[in-house]
């Protein structure tokens, strides 16, 4: 029965010694996911939140406008140009 329970510790402290090299890696990867999930969601709140409330307007246009300049790969000056004369364009109509 000790023999049992030596062959167990020393297995258990072998794949913890083994979890060591892998787990970096693991966090590392995932770290790495971090700013764009929190980028994310910063952005739907932003573009969508109004208080407590869901909202959809000029503000949405504006992201959905400069996600298709990303798309097409301009520049930054240019996204951002396009997003605000989006937003502009339909505040002005009314929107």
């Amino acid at each position: 029965m000790i023999w049992a329970a030596v062959l167990l510790g020393s297995a258990a402290c072998y794949a913890l010694k083994a979890l060591g090299y892998v787990v970096p890696e693991l966090v590392a990867q995932l770290v790495g996911m971090f700013p764009v999930a929190l980028l994310a969601a910063l952005l739907a709140v932003v573009t969508l939140a109004d208080g407590m409330a869901v909202v959809v307007d000029a503000r949405v246009a504006a992201v959905a406008a400069a996600a298709v300049a990303l798309m097409l790969r301009a520049p930054f000056l240019v996204v951002v140009v396009v997003g605000a004369a989006t937003a502009a364009v339909i505040r002005a109509l009314g929107g």
